[in-house]
């Protein structure tokens, strides 16, 4: 995978934010990034995964330890002049959550940060589209989906933000991301780069762009449509929502592990809601480690205070 690692700032407010005073809230620290995310849930789920992200000189070793945790081979440039994504994610009480994002280091990683050789072993390649939000980035995505497609690896793309992904502009980013065979957005972003207002509509014209679509309704479930034409659905799990930071990576990761596992596509669809929705009752965006009995709690989030 190709994605960010991120330091999330999660602050779980259960009334309305009150302007120009204070507003109590529970706020916690977790690693976090979209492409971080997945990586982990795919780790998690038996998968054979591995990141190549940038990081920043203050919180490097965190964030590649914490992969490491969680199952996830990391390929962390570390950057000696930037410090590390930060997402302040501000949670209501129904588990809706506003994001402030700084890209950091993130927005600085670059075709300088590839090497063929990371393809080695490789089936897939996902890509996280914040990588290509950014001009070094859309470089190396360019460099690294031509070198996949040239070996013969499957390609799959997350729009990931229909914020960047507007800036970027919409058919940019179809024809940037073309070597894909398979694209997994969610409803807005799906309308986005459609300019549909039918989940449906939506889902069969991006798979006759890209081949494969996988639209999440979040906690409607997810729609899958194969060249043009919308061949599977499954329902949402239904859980006690506690934070949706993460529930998007989540699902990609359960559909992806599930179907390169040679699931049929309604239970790829299945995997990845029961994945989305088992993320949305942690606070963060990752698999809960202390679910692990290998660790102890003092290595379960670990700050380099060096």
């Amino acid at each position: 995978m190709i994605g960010d690692v991120v330091t999330d700032v999660v602050a779980i407010h259960r009334e309305g934010i009150a302007k120009g005073t204070d507003t109590a809230a529970d706020i916690t620290l977790r690693p976090g990034g979209s492409g971080a995310n997945t990586a982990a849930w795919a780790a998690r789920l038996g998968a054979d995964a591995r990141l190549l992200a940038r990081a920043g000189f203050d919180t490097a070793e965190w964030h590649t330890a914490a992969l490491v945790r969680a199952g996830v081979l990391p390929h962390v440039r570390v950057d000696a002049g930037r410090p590390t994504a930060v997402v302040i994610a501000m949670v209501d009480g129904t588990g809706e959550r506003t994001m402030l994002t700084n890209r950091g280091a993130g927005g600085a990683i670059g075709p300088g940060d590839w090497a063929d050789e990371l393809l080695d072993g490789v089936g897939h390649l996902h890509v996280s589209g914040y990588t290509l939000f950014a001009g070094p980035g859309l470089l190396l995505a360019r460099r690294a989906m031509a070198a996949a497609a040239g070996r013969g690896a499957r390609i799959s793309v997350d729009p990931a933000s229909t914020g960047f992904l507007h800036d970027f502009g919409v058919e940019r980013f179809l024809a940037e991301t073309a070597p894909a065979g398979l694209v997994i957005p969610n409803l807005d972003e799906a309308l986005l780069l459609t300019g549909e207002t039918d989940a449906e509509r939506a889902a069969e014209l991006l798979s006759a762009r890209y081949g494969t679509a996988v639209v999440k309704l979040g906690a409607d479930g997810a729609l899958l449509a194969r060249r043009g034409r919308v061949s599977a659905r499954a329902p949402g799990a239904r859980v006690d929502v506690v934070d949706s930071t993460g529930a998007g990576d989540a699902f990609a990761a359960g559909y992806l592990t599930a179907s390169l596992g040679g699931a049929n596509d309604a239970d790829a669809l299945a995997a990845g809601c029961r994945s989305g929705a088992d993320a949305t009752t942690l606070v963060g965006g990752r698999p809960d480690l202390r679910l692990s009995p290998d660790l102890s709690p003092d290595e379960l989030y670990p700050i380099d205070t060096n």
